[in-house]
């Protein structure tokens, strides 16, 4: 295994043991009323706090949308567009973050919404360590990008991780009948 390969490897068994760690600690100890998880929880009030929950997601997204669309508004390189030429040097990390991030959304706000339909009252304060741990990835990614795949690894891992419990916790539920 390259230098490269173990750093993955070890940085990304870190972020699952975040994610692992941080979940647990929420479901044992964080009051649920501190982020306005209630007991008596319909399924419509489920799902209404699971999307606003996301509402950080959703901005994360929006700001690498921003500084792409900035970064072409200002370089004749770029401006034309994806289609018509390669991203200038400039514009290569920032577009390929907003990709990646694109692509990891999708799937997390989907994981957390089935995530909510299962989940009973106080059980929801998952759902905003969740997004916690989505956007704290997103981040350690967006920051590591440039410095290469094992500098990136623990924010991927993160993002991943958290998307990947979220519909491991959902599979367990359906599997016990909710």
């Amino acid at each position: 295994m390259s230098a490269e390969q173990r750093a993955i490897a070890v940085r990304s068994a870190l972020a699952i043991a975040v994610t692992a760690a941080a979940i647990a600690a929420a479901w044992l100890w964080l009051p649920p009323a501190v982020l306005g998880a209630a007991p008596d929880m319909a399924t419509a009030d489920r799902l209404a706090y699971a999307l606003k929950a996301e509402l950080p997601v959703f901005l994360w997204l929006g700001g690498c949308l921003r500084t792409v669309a900035g970064i072409r508004f200002r370089s004749d390189a770029d401006r034309p567009g994806s289609a018509y030429a390669a991203p200038s040097a400039r514009l290569a990390v920032p577009a390929a973050v907003l990709q990646n991030s694109l692509e990891q959304t999708v799937l997390a706000v989907g994981a957390h919404l089935v995530l909510a339909t299962m989940l009973r009252g106080e059980q929801m304060i998952l759902l905003p360590v969740l997004v916690a741990l989505y956007l704290a990835g997103r981040v350690f990614f967006a920051l590591g990008y440039a410095k290469g795949a094992g500098a990136r690894a623990f924010g991927m891992a993160l993002t991943g991780a958290s998307t990947i419990a979220a519909f491991g916790i959902a599979i367990v539920l359906m599997g016990l009948g909710r």
